[in-house]
């Protein structure tokens, strides 16, 4: 009996698992259908057979066969024949041999009537002659026709009823009569979920490069749910919810994965976004079945990606005085996270880039407990990654991964993805058997400059300028200390821009005024040529000028590098000032700012310009240089100007 009873439902009791048919309420409207035109089609008597005008006319008329003539709504002509008509045998060859009527009241003809006044006048010349009582009496009914009256007024409403089921599944993403798309359930969540018998997600942490601290934070929280026991013995309380939050493509959704594989708990998994809908009302009721089903299969993760989508901070919606859903959505699951229990074995994680947006009710401790930064990985990271990525690439022997992590500072783990497939695709675009060190390269400036557009029309002196601005760029970096150190320059144009220095920057946490201005002077370093060497300006510079002002800006008003103004800031970390519409200093302070701006964006380029005269030879030799090769090097700059004032850090950066 245990064994029946343990049985999977859709099993024969010969252990056969074949899948019974499942019941479908359509199949109950298929039926009344069936049966309501079984009504109106299926006749228990026998059916009258159609016959010439002429024949009732011409033979049963003066033969006196016609006991009665029904008109049947102006439109048929039902014929009642007689018992000794009948029995005489002169219609057999319309009627069947077994034809018997089920009563007196059956027809056994009918015709067609295209008048009844000419009708009742074509009787009254044939029977002009007879007695009264051998005349054929006419009777006429009016019959209603069920099925069609019914299908005059049920049609429209049926089709009604289609196109609006058909829209609102539209809506609500389409998809069966159980499945999201169905209108009776779109205040249903809309979460997939990974349960221990269907163990889909195959991630692990061990598929997840670098992100150390990270995941030693995310492991605690399996351990949580795998031994609860361990924490709850001591009194402590299980945290409810763990925010990651990071750049985008650092790998947060992954590491939800390798969560849900990890736990081997059931893993419900949805967008913030899905929680949105045009419909009052539904996010909220789905944030409420989603925890209902989440407290059913207890102990689970809830991982809700993009949570920014729901939990933006209220107050600040532009749309002043509107009923706002995403508020109504945010306020019930602000409730479901304070409802259930704190060791029900229900923990949530979600996923942003915006933390600085969210509430500050959905951030308090009790409901996201901590807060876990994944940030871009650093060069050890990059290596893991990398290793990761290029496993099913074929690579040539000498490529080693620590040379690919050098090369690409500031770059996620979705771009080291996209480096490896960009540079697979340029190997194969080149006929190669293996991917090389190039072609890694090239994927690197392909992705961070643009593909190359060696087609463009350039005129001479529009390429001679270029040359010059982007050996003035390559110039000054050079000679600087703090700037970043010079990897290779190129005047073909990729993507947007017309020339490209490409730099090696150092990873550093904090960085100084010094750091800050030199900088800055190697981007003045290109107009600050065109403008020496053709004392005249271009519009090339305009990215240039566009980020020393940025930068000029954030080192007076954010990071307080400026003596006039002071040891202020005005950055909002909280983001509560987004919609104001006041500048969070006076108009006074507002014109010191730009004086200081102004000031020191000048002072580099006086000073791009100086170092740019004292070194006009070397500059003239490699911009002519550029313009022979259109790409020089590292090699190249160090045989004309000699060792970079950054050697030491370049040859730990590139070594």
């Amino acid at each position: 009996m245990a064994e029946q009873n343990n049985r999977p439902q859709g099993e024969d009791q010969n252990g056969d698992n074949k899948l019974r048919p499942k019941f479908n309420v359509y199949w109950i409207y298929g039926l009344i259908a069936l049966a309501f035109f079984g009504i109106q089609f299926l006749n228990l008597g026998p059916e009258p057979k159609e016959i010439n005008r002429s024949r009732f006319e011409q033979d049963m008329i003066p033969r006196n066969h016609v006991r009665e003539l029904v008109v049947v709504n102006g439109k048929r002509a039902e014929v009642y024949l007689s018992p000794e008509a009948i029995n005489t045998g002169d219609y057999n060859d319309i009627l069947p041999d077994d034809f018997a009527p089920a009563g007196d009241n059956d027809p056994q003809f009918f015709f067609t009537v295209g008048s009844v006044e000419r009708l009742e006048e074509r009787l009254d010349e044939l029977q002009k002659d007879y007695p009264v009582e051998r005349r054929i009496t006419i009777r006429y009914e009016d019959r209603p026709d069920i099925l069609g009256d019914l299908l005059g007024w049920l049609l429209p409403v049926i089709i009604l009823v289609a196109i609006w089921v058909f829209i609102f599944r539209r809506m609500s993403g389409g998809g069966g009569p159980g499945g999201a798309g169905n209108i009776f359930s779109i205040g249903k969540s809309r979460a997939k979920v990974f349960d221990r018998e269907a163990d889909v997600v195959k991630t692990n942490f061990g598929d997840v490069a670098g992100l150390e601290e990270a995941k030693v934070e995310i492991m605690e929280i399996v351990d949580f749910l795998k031994k609860p026991e361990k924490y709850t013995e001591l009194g402590g309380k299980i945290p409810k919810g763990a925010l990651l939050v990071g750049p985008p493509g650092t790998g947060k959704t992954l590491l939800a994965k390798a969560v849900a594989g990890e736990a081997h708990v059931p893993f419900f998994s949805l967008s913030g976004s899905d929680f949105v809908e045009m419909f009052v009302g539904v996010g909220a009721s789905r944030v409420r079945d989603l925890f209902k089903q989440a407290k059913e299969k207890a102990p689970c993760i809830i991982f809700i990606d993009e949570i920014d989508a729901i939990g933006r901070a209220r107050g600040r919606n532009p749309n002043f005085g509107s009923n706002d859903e995403r508020e109504n959505t945010l306020n019930q699951l602000l409730t479901e996270m304070d409802g259930f229990d704190t060791n029900s074995g229900i923990i949530i994680l979600a996923a942003t880039n915006r933390a600085d947006i969210l509430d500050r009710a959905l951030l308090r401790a009790g409901r996201f407990d901590r807060q876990i930064n994944v940030d871009l990985p650093d060069l050890n990271e990059r290596k893991q990654i990398f290793e990761v990525h290029t496993k099913p690439l074929k690579m040539s022997p000498e490529l080693a991964t620590d040379f690919l992590a050098k090369q690409t500072p500031g770059f996620s783990g979705a771009d080291i993805a996209n480096v490896c497939n960009e540079a697979a695709l340029i190997a194969a675009r080149k006929g190669k058997k293996v991917i090389e060190k190039q072609d890694f390269l090239d994927a690197v400036d392909r992705i961070v400059g643009g593909l190359e557009k060696k087609s463009r029309i350039i005129t001479p002196s529009e390429r001679k300028t270029i040359a010059y601005h982007e050996a003035g760029h390559a110039t000054v970096s050079w000679l600087l200390e703090h700037a970043s150190p010079l990897i290779k320059v190129t005047i073909i144009p990729r993507g947007q821009s017309l020339g490209a220095a490409w730099y090696l920057p150092e990873e550093r946490q904090i960085t100084t005024t010094e750091q800050l201005e030199d900088e800055m002077c190697a981007t003045l370093g290109g107009r600050a040529s065109e403008d020496v060497n053709f004392g005249k300006i271009s519009t090339g510079a305009l990215s240039d000028l566009e980020k020393v002002t940025k930068q000029g800006y954030a080192m007076v008003s954010y990071y307080g590098m400026s003596k006039n103004v002071g040891n202020l800031s005005f950055y909002d970390s909280t983001g509560s000032n987004e919609y104001g519409f006041t500048k969070p200093y006076s108009d006074k302070t507002a014109e010191a700012i730009d004086h200081e701006v102004k000031t020191l964006v000048e002072q580099q380029y006086e000073r791009a310009k100086k170092i740019i005269r004292d070194n006009l030879q070397g500059l003239t030799e490699l911009a002519e240089l550029l313009l022979k090769r259109e790409v020089i090097f590292t090699e190249d700059l160090e045989r004309i100007f000699g060792k970079a004032r950054s050697a030491s850090r370049f040859q730990e950066l590139s070594s």
